[in-house]
């Protein structure tokens, strides 16, 4: 029992990956096997996530559940993992995610059993990428969590899913590079890659401990950040880096665009929070109203560009673009405060408390994002599973023939817009008080990004629940029972967040504390 205690992470993070493998060896043609199967090994890390986070010790408020094993010793890399309040969360929505999104996947015919198998491994990735204490491992997980998405665009997605898929695999490559030359860098100098060693050794490098007389850390390190923040930058999306997002989510299969809003564009902030910032404080310091300026132009640009589009998928996923920019403006602040303490040594009461409620919130505002962004996304797939479009013009009046999907939709919607009273508004409120200070002209001028939330929000409730029905759709079927299953846990989460976020933000709290104390 203590044993299982101890490996709990591991068989959490690997649970996927080798139920993927009995998916793979199951005969082709056993269909409903093969989903029911891939479904039920789903829930079990949604079991033993659920077992960590009651387990969780909140008075430590560190790293806990860690295991070490050797794994690379010449180079210095070992096999690390563990968890805490902020990677915790992280790894408890893709947990909770995965199932509904297979869930979401039973009405997929074509090469089930590949589907799912791609879909368990992707989420070891996830799981993997969360946990990891070692670059080298993180940077594994990095790119084990690129490939099943890659093949499942281009093998279940839309008309256009070759050039989407490529155009993904094609961006995220390219901040890969980047992240493996800076990971290599960052170990050759330090002589370890263990991210809890790195903390002391590579944030205290001197000239002397690189090897040869041409580098200096003045080059090094800002070389090294600029990759790094590419690199996510490109995941999160980041605005002018983001291009490959709509492509990608409008091609995307349903369950497929599920996990990609809802988990993996979370990989980017969460590479900003745990390695960009505390690995290069300086850097991060004095480039944080930069990347403040992103966040802006991101909420706005964004906004604006949900609101011109017609196809309803597309509407979403650059709402992905809108919402996600709250949270680089958090981690704004993040950089700013931690690197002030790091580098200098002040400490203003004032700014550290702007500073953790802030990264409360943009840790807060990943995780309902998550939820609001997959909900919304599974509601266009169902309306295009009946329709057979997205084309919000050739909408109208559906509310009157799916009555329980209209009231859904609205809800899930007024999720997404930050209504108060649901998880929206929560996040976004501490991101906006938490900056205000240090950011105030570009939380003022990102408004302008949260008008064109409400105007594309109501645009897409418009277009498809009022106004005069379509002929074409009289005799559509209203959800139905297995579609329900997905929706209503994803909701319940959003209202609850949305009445008491104190459940989630708690544990949240006490790490963000822990890193600013």
């Amino acid at each position: 029992m203590e044993s299982l205690q101890e490996n709990i992470l591991t068989i959490l993070i690997f649970w996927p990956l080798l139920t993927a493998i009995v998916i793979y060896l199951l005969p082709s043609d056993a269909k409903d096997t093969i989903r029911r199967l891939a479904l039920t090994f789903s829930l079990v890390p949604l079991v033993l996530g659920l077992i960590l986070w009651f387990s969780y010790d909140r008075v430590d408020a560190g790293m806990q559940f860690e295991a070490v094993a050797t794994w690379f010793p010449s180079i210095g890399s070992s096999y690390h993992v563990g968890l805490d309040g902020i990677s915790l969360t992280m790894v408890l929505l893709t947990v909770i995610l995965t199932p509904l999104a297979i869930l979401a996947s039973f009405n997929i015919e074509d090469k089930v059993k590949d589907y799912m198998a791609l879909f368990l491994g992707l989420e070891t990735g996830m799981l993997g990428l969360f946990a990891s204490l070692d670059l080298v491992i993180f940077f594994i997980f990095w790119e084990i969590g690129l490939v099943p998405m890659y093949f499942l665009i281009r093998l279940w997605g839309g008309k256009d899913r070759e050039y989407a898929s490529f155009k993904f695999f094609i961006y995220t490559m390219a901040g890969s590079l980047g992240l493996l030359l800076s990971i290599q860098v960052i170990g050759l100098a330090s002589g370890t890659f263990d991210i809890v060693q790195l903390m002391d050794k590579w944030v205290h490098l001197t000239n002397a401990d690189l090897p040869g007389t041409a580098l200096t850390t003045a080059v090094v390190k800002p070389i090294a950040y600029v990759l790094f923040v590419i690199a996510f930058a490109i995941k999160v999306p980041v605005w002018p880096f983001h291009t490959w997002l709509p492509d990608a989510h409008t091609q995307a299969p349903t369950a497929g665009s599920m996990i990609l809003a809802g988990v993996l564009l979370k990989l980017g902030a969460y590479g900003f929070l745990r390695l960009v910032i505390p690995l290069f404080p300086e850097q991060a310091y004095t480039s944080a109203g930069i990347l403040a300026v992103l966040g802006m132009l991101s909420i706005v640009m964004g906004g604006y560009a949900a609101f011109g589009q017609w196809d309803f998928k597309r509407l979403v996923a650059y709402s992905s673009i809108n919402h996600m920019g709250f949270v680089i403006l958090g981690l704004a602040v993040t950089a700013y405060v931690y690197g002030l303490q790091a580098t200098t040594g002040a400490s203003n009461p004032n700014l550290v408390g702007d500073a953790i409620m802030a990264t409360n919130g943009a840790v807060l505002q990943m995780f309902n994002h998550g939820l609001s962004a997959a909900g919304m996304f599974f509601l266009v797939g169902v309306i295009y599973e009946r329709t057979h479009t997205r084309e919000l013009r050739n909408y109208g009046g559906i509310w009157s023939v799916l009555p329980m999907f209209g009231a859904i939709l609205i809800f899930t919607s007024m999720a997404s817009l930050g209504l108060p009273g649901l998880n929206g508004f929560v996040g976004e409120f501490m991101i906006v008080r938490g900056s205000w200070n240090l950011f105030t002209l570009q939380i003022g001028l990102s408004m302008l990004g949260l008008l064109m939330t409400g105007a594309y929000i109501l645009k897409g409730i418009g277009n498809t629940l009022h106004g005069t029905l379509n002929p074409e759709w009289r005799n559509l079927k209203d959800m139905t029972f297995r579609e329900h299953l997905v929706i209503w846990p994803l909701m319940a989460l959003m209202l609850s967040l949305g009445l008491w976020p104190q459940w989630l933000l708690a544990i949240i709290n006490d790490t963000v504390t822990k890193i600013f104390g």
